[in-house]
């Protein structure tokens, strides 16, 4: 208890608190670059056939047929949008 106390009186705590406050928040560049890739045509078309392949495949009770494909365009695509732009923000 004489630790916790002299801790509060000492105001090691508050001081960390108000270091967190100031530190700016850090962006990840490759979220910003991934999200504007996202929203390309080509990425928004083949996002467009995973949700009707998720839409399709959860409207049965039981099918064999898995968006995996789908899903694997999507990434590919957008991976690929992202390999040509990230690398010219990278110092």
């Amino acid at each position: 208890m004489v630790l916790e106390e002299k801790m509060v009186l000492d105001g090691e705590p508050e001081d960390e608190e108000e270091e967190e406050e100031e530190e700016e928040e850090m962006v990840d560049p490759l979220e910003t670059v991934r999200q504007k890739c996202a929203e390309t045509e080509h990425c928004v078309h083949t996002m467009e056939r995973l949700e009707q392949c998720e839409t399709r495949v959860g409207s049965r009770s039981s099918t064999a047929e898995d968006c995996t494909e789908e899903l694997f365009d999507f990434l590919h695509a957008r991976d690929h949008c992202v390999a040509h732009k990230l690398f010219h923000s990278v110092k």
